[in-house]
């Protein structure tokens, strides 16, 4: 699998074009820009652009051809949930572009200022609650081309995670992800017969996708989501932000009381113990964001890194 190449966003042809579809878009938005446009963000995957205008900033963002359902994936979430995703002023399916209103200040940065964590209860409740409306939107978000990781399709890209790169793992971990498959089987069947319904998954929320304005949680950066059970989003976010609280201290903030915050709008799908099944979910999905991550972080290490804690069973 190639590494994704950055290059095209510093090409000047391709900058030329992306500033002409944004002056075309705030022109239509009759949003005056107030200055040129500043590079903020740029990775291998993605890169975002801040252009100042006289109604504020706005951001635009694009992606590379593998991530480009996150243009129609995020505009879907505006149109149903708007209280918790912005809809974007404007976007282009087909390249993958983004026009966003400014978000307002990371969770992130509010928690290094509050040096406490508490605000996450609020965010994963509000964020299972958008899960939940989701669901009967399956189809369409499957054709948007948001990846499936649904149960009935993640042992056997699990399986075939392990052709494309078992030669390159250490002989110890490939022969004990090998012996692991019928767990991953077992457990993919366990948490289908409980009833929850399989949904979007951020699959990477963390306190910088986690935006606050006037009061209000913006949950954004939906180019890593995937279709998928939902209890999987609690791998990355309680084991890989929660648990190393302000301080980013390991195994320093308790994370019960946050898993339950998120549980709780669940409990009225299922009578299963959700406690245990979000036990089983938070270990497969550290194995769902391998497979995931796959798409866009194609290095073996990073890989590696997410099938060490799926072995680890860190919940």
């Amino acid at each position: 699998m190639p590494v994704p190449e950055a290059s095209v966003w510093t090409d000047s042809a391709w900058r030329a074009t992306a500033d002409r579809w944004v002056d075309d878009q705030l022109a239509r938005l009759e949003l005056e820009p107030t200055g040129e446009g500043e590079r903020i963000h740029d990775r291998p995957w993605s890169t975002v652009i801040r252009v100042p205008t006289r109604g504020g900033a706005v951001f635009f963002k694009a992606v590379i051809p593998v991530l480009r359902h996150e243009a129609g994936l995020t505009e879907l979430l505006g149109r149903r949930r708007p209280d918790c995703v912005p809809p974007p002023l404007a976007v282009n399916r087909d390249e993958g572009w983004l026009l966003l209103e400014d978000g307002g200040q990371t969770l992130r940065s509010i928690v290094e200022a509050d040096r406490g964590i508490g605000r996450w209860r609020d965010v994963l409740a509000l964020y299972a609650s958008l899960q939940i409306d989701l669901a009967p939107d399956l189809p369409e978000l499957l054709e948007l081309g948001v990846p499936d990781l649904r149960l009935a399709e993640l042992p056997a890209r699990f399986e075939a995670l392990l052709a494309a790169i078992g030669d390159r793992l250490p002989d110890n971990e490939r022969r004990r992800l090998e012996a692991s498959l019928p767990w991953a089987n077992a457990a993919c069947e366990e948490l289908a017969s409980a009833g929850i319904p399989e949904t979007i998954q951020h699959d990477d929320l963390h306190d910088a996708q986690v935006f606050v304005r006037d009061g209000c949680y913006r949950l954004l950066d939906w180019g890593d989501a995937c279709v998928s059970h939902p209890f999987f989003t609690l791998a990355v976010t309680l084991d890989g932000v929660i648990q190393w609280g302000a301080d980013d201290v390991e195994a320093s903030e308790p994370t019960e009381v946050y898993r339950d915050a998120y549980l709780a709008p669940f409990r009225s799908l299922s009578a299963a113990d959700l406690v245990d099944l979000s036990a089983t979910a938070r270990k497969l999905g550290w194995l769902c964001r391998a497979v995931n991550s796959r798409l866009s972080q194609p290095s073996v290490e990073s890989t590696r890194l997410r099938l060490r804690m799926y072995l680890d069973g860190r919940a």
